[in-house]
């Protein structure tokens, strides 16, 4: 089950969270960049589920055993593997489960085991005092886009989109968390390009929307999920911001309906550079009268000529980027790549 069928409607999206009309006064004032401490094998990890449920405790094995192979110890949160209806227990349980972790001295780390639906629903029940007290890597992508809107908003922590625990764990993806957690890389984010047996490359192009270069924090994630706060005070400053974006299973017309939320609140008009990831199974139907992906991004992104590109590798993509969301980026949009300015770590 994906994200989508937990957005449901517009209206659904509003009953947790009220899309307001607030012209461009729609972003929390800026917090103060707070880095997290850094990452090592051998430390110990807190998974935690703030959204949908894990149908299958198979995945929460997988999770487990992907953390122990890259190194680490395992604690789990308490209601990791709960369940009330779609969502992995009670908001106060899996809030609970959030704070616990960033409380607990000995984790280091705080993964997400999915994404689907509900993280929103946790924002007022998050301790914001305590997880500036306790800076620490969190990571996930997709639902846990509103965690990483709401955590930067309320304490400038730079958290990480990037693979959900139980997804996949594979060769590109290792590399990618190796680099940026041990390593500690100035990653530069280039598209992986294989042509196999093509005589030129298909798979992972990007397109460039507009030329030029731009510099600033990165901010954004799912689509969806950041349309759906719009209006509340758990969505970061976008003045000066490098915008990336991504979705799943959403139909052409719905993302426009999207962009145009984020148009009329004022978002698109603060940012200094875009980068639209992949939007994975939102290709329209058969006959006539949709638009296009392309066609909906250069009408909203075109007129505002900064520097934008499309076809990163972010989004629901078994390869993607591990990006630092509040980190300070450099963005080519001709050459289809951008490169982190400084270290997103403490030390």
């Amino acid at each position: 089950m994906n994200r989508r069928q937990f957005l449901g409607s517009t209206a659904l999206a509003a009953s947790v969270i009220p899309l307001f009309g607030t012209g461009n006064a729609v972003a929390a004032p800026r917090a103060k960049r707070l880095l997290p401490v850094p990452l090592n094998r051998g430390d110990t990890v807190g998974l935690v589920s703030p959204s949908s449920a894990t149908d299958d405790s198979l995945g929460l094995q997988l999770t487990q055993e992907a953390m122990e192979a890259l190194g680490f110890k395992v604690k789990t949160g308490a209601h990791y593997a709960g369940r009330r209806g779609y969502l992995a227990g009670t908001d106060a349980e899996r809030a609970s489960d959030i704070n616990r972790m960033f409380a607990d001295k000995s984790v280091n780390a705080v993964i997400c085991v999915r994404g689907g639906w509900g993280a929103a629903r946790l924002l007022p029940l998050l301790d914001y005092d305590l997880i500036r007290r306790n800076p620490k890597v969190l990571m996930g992508y997709s639902d846990i886009t509103a965690l990483h809107s709401a955590i930067q908003a309320k304490t400038g922590l730079v958290t990480f989109h990037g693979p959900i625990g139980a997804g996949s764990w594979n060769k590109f993806v290792v590399d990618q968390f190796e680099r940026v957690f041990f390593n500690r890389e100035l990653m530069h984010y280039q598209n992986k390009q294989d042509a196999g047996d093509e005589l030129v490359p298909r798979r992972n192009r990007t397109a460039t929307i507009t030329g030029g270069k731009a510099r600033g924090e990165l901010v954004g994630g799912n689509l969806s999920v950041l349309a759906a706060l719009a209006g509340s005070s758990y969505l970061p400053d976008f003045s000066g911001k490098i915008l990336f974006l991504e979705d799943v299973s959403e139909a052409p017309y719905r993302i426009d309906r999207m962009m145009s939320t984020l148009k009329l609140m004022g978002a698109l008009d603060k940012i200094s550079g875009f980068i639209f990831g992949e939007c994975t199974d939102c290709d329209p139907g058969g006959g006539y009268g949709s638009l296009t992906i392309e066609q909906i991004l250069d009408d909203y992104i075109q007129p505002l000529k900064i520097p934008a590109y499309r076809g990163a590798m972010i989004g629901h993509l078994r390869e993607q980027f591990i990006l630092p969301v509040g980190g300070d980026v450099e963005m080519d949009a001709d050459a289809g790549t951008f490169r982190m300015l400084e270290g997103v770590f403490q030390g």
